[in-house]
């Protein structure tokens, strides 16, 4: 049984449908205009809405606009008599699951609800698996910068503001506006990635926007760009600090405007997008230089979210060890192999230049070199030279948390390179430190 919002200003049909779905073992809750059926949405639970296009002062598309405005997900299907395919494509950009054309059949209507309400529950049931079971998309973390990063992002999500990620390389940018995604009104649309710096700046245009067949040379046919492709979900536009000038304002017209043209075309296409960007640059030092739009820097750099550096926030090497043994173990169909402690405070101590990414990477080439237990003459075989050994990192001291929690950092760094340098001798590096033994096995 379904909850139903049934939406007409024709009172007779709406109680024809009310019966019909009623005595196929559904609940119906009917309306007679766009308004109070927006009231309704926004306070009840229902599993679809039905609504007619044509009705007085706000008709039906105009309410689908301001149901993804207002970030309701409810699956709709729109109903008209005065069906053309303008509208029929209107209707599914804004969101619509299906569009039917009067006169409708009890049949085909009950077949098309019944199709909505499985297609419905087959993505609620995706959503959920994929949260138990994990994959490679999830956000993996236990340390406090992290804690505090997600709680902007659970209050940034649902909104429709433009967020701007900062971080390092491999730091995981993509996987935070993925997140975003997911947890926004648009995690039904579609989520697409474009990485300005790896693209050759004559392309950018026509693989962010589309080409007409015939624009240029090669263009064998019509092309939808980035944008048209992920019209009601959400485009990520990576490394934007390394985007052509030119480029910047024809982005900067598409964020203001919500239409583009494709390259070789005259007709202005209407998009709906959310966009996210990233950048390891500092836009505030490309703006000063000249490199980035003023303009555009505003428009992007709504909500900004850095995202710190694996070595400022060493408490989740741990958990992310972890979880890629996990996941590198049943993708190749290996057993997991534990890691010791020897091994994880070696993989600890390092910087991580390259951050998760690279953290991940060392992971499967660990369970690939090792024959048994991942230990300590594993790392060192799997790890780059310079990683052993080294005094501890000042930059430690620097960064976010308490003063406690620096001290306690640099602590166990200066341990860890003592005991690096005597081999993980632990009475030679106890001496070292003018300490007991077992104060040393405590504090390892």
């Amino acid at each position: 049984m379904a909850q139903l919002l049934i939406v007409d200003d024709d009172a007779n049909r709406l109680a024809s449908l009310a019966r019909a779905f009623r005595l196929s073992g559904h609940e119906a809750t009917v309306c007679d205009n766009a308004a109070r059926a927006l009231d309704l949405a926004r306070g009840g639970s229902f599993d679809m809405m039905l609504s007619d296009v044509v009705m007085p002062g706000k008709d039906g598309l105009t309410l689908l606009e301001e149901l993804r405005a207002a970030n309701i997900t409810l699956p709709v299907v729109m109903i008209s008599g005065q069906a053309t395919v303008d509208m029929a494509v209107g209707a599914t950009r804004l969101g619509a699951i299906d569009f039917l054309a009067k006169p409708l059949t009890t049949e085909k209507l009950l077949l098309t609800v019944e199709n909505g309400l499985r297609l419905t529950r087959l993505e609620k049931e995706n959503r959920e698996l994929r949260q138990r079971v994990g994959g490679a998309h999830d956000i993996i973390w236990v340390s406090e910068p992290m804690r505090r990063l997600m709680l902007q992002l659970e209050r940034v999500a649902p909104s429709e503001a433009r967020v701007c990620i900062l971080g390092e390389t491999g730091t995981g940018k993509e996987l935070v506006a993925r997140a975003i995604h997911e947890r926004s009104g648009r995690a039904r649309g579609q989520f697409f990635t474009f990485n300005c710096a790896a693209v050759p700046a004559e392309l950018i245009e026509s693989e962010l926007f589309g080409h007409e067949k015939g624009a240029f040379t090669g263009a064998a046919a019509r092309h939808a760009g980035k944008f048209e492709q992920a019209h009601q979900g959400t485009l990520f536009l990576d490394e934007i600090g390394d985007m052509p000038l030119a480029m910047q304002a024809k982005l900067l017209r598409v964020l203001q405007e919500g239409e583009l043209e494709r390259v070789g075309g005259d007709k202005p296409i209407l998009v709906n997008v959310r966009v996210v960007v990233a950048t390891h640059r500092d836009l505030d030092e490309l703006v000063r230089a000249g490199h980035f739009r003023q303009d555009l820097y505003h428009r992007v750099f709504v909500f900004p979210m850095r995202l710190l550096p694996l070595r400022e926030r060493p408490g989740d090497i741990p958990v992310l060890l972890g979880h890629f043994a996990s996941q590198v173990s049943r993708q190749n169909g290996w057993k997991l192999k534990p890691l010791e402690a020897t091994a994880v405070g070696l993989l600890e101590a390092y910087r991580w230049p390259g951050n998760v990414r690279e953290l991940r990477n060392v992971v499967e080439r660990l369970l690939l070199l090792a024959d048994g237990e991942v230990d300590e003459a594993s790392v060192r075989m799997a790890m780059p030279a310079s990683s052993s050994g080294g005094a501890p990192r000042a930059e430690l001291v620097a960064g976010d948390g308490s003063l406690a929690d620096r001290a306690a950092a640099f602590e166990r760094e200066t341990l860890l390179a003592e005991l690096r340098r005597h081999e993980f001798r632990m009475t030679e590096a106890a001496r070292a430190l003018s300490l007991e033994r077992s104060h040393l096995s405590k504090k390892c």
